[in-house]
């Protein structure tokens, strides 16, 4: 399989959804486009320069992030998918909801979208800024199952972290969003949040917290931040470029 392109997708309490897309807007230097859907629950960000790569859904559960994998052959891949452990969820006939073999949410869509990267992002006071990456969290019991799936899937290169309890899916061309893989301490669904790579962490967190968001625990070289409708997610001290 070929992944032509792959979509942060923020899935958003509804109550919170128009003050949640104004943050995220803000801080990937973008505009919003129209809403669509039936209850005009989606959107898209569209950058200032580049080619759109993260994606907004009002919905009536707690925020959460799921992946959009655009594919040549919907049907195939779904097909290819099960195979390898996952479950459908929904088939719209377009695009397919599925279910990894321990609980992480993504969709197969069309392949439609391709381009250059959106433009790093600069803050008020300098720093510089881009979301580039979606993490995985993973339970023990299920991290080397989970991370076989991904990595059969994906068909991207599998590298250890720096971190025993963080691995890396690297594709071998250049798209808007990679994956890291990381091992929690304690046994859930598989879940994932977006990370933002920074050039100066705490400028970039100031930066946020004026916008709403705050600050939750710093790690070793990263800081998890909550967005203003409670999703987690993490700036981190990786090259922006």
């Amino acid at each position: 399989m070929t992944i032509r392109w792959v979509w942060a997708f923020l899935d958003t309490p509804a109550a919170r959804f128009d003050e949640s897309a104004e943050f995220w807007r803000t801080v990937t230097g973008s505009t919003l486009s129209a809403k669509r859907g039936d209850n005009d629950e989606f959107l898209t960000l569209l950058p200032d320069s580049g080619t759109p790569s993260v994606k907004m859904q009002a919905v009536p559960h707690d925020p959460r992030v799921h992946l959009d994998l655009d594919v040549d052959d919907v049907p195939a891949e779904v097909e290819r998918a099960v195979k390898l452990g996952a479950t459908v969820v929904f088939d719209n006939h377009g695009y397919t909801v599925m279910r990894s073999p321990h609980g992480m949410i993504f969709c197969f869509t069309p392949a439609s979208t391709a381009g250059p990267v959106a433009a790093v992002v600069t803050g008020p006071e300098g720093d510089r800024s881009r979301l580039d990456q979606v993490c995985l969290d993973i339970g023990p019991a299920d991290h080397r199952d989970e991370v076989r799936f991904w990595t059969e899937l994906t068909g991207w290169r599998w590298t250890p972290g720096t971190l025993p309890e963080y691995s890396r899916l690297t594709p071998d061309f250049e798209l808007p969003v990679k994956l890291l893989l990381q091992r929690l301490d304690q046994d859930r669904p598989t879940g994932a949040h977006p990370d933002l790579a920074c050039d100066d962490i705490d400028k970039t967190a100031a930066w946020h917290e004026k916008l709403g968001a705050l600050r939750v625990r710093r790690g070793r070289e990263w800081l998890v931040m909550t967005d203003p409708a409670g999703q987690h997610y993490c700036l981190t001290g990786r090259d922006p470029d």
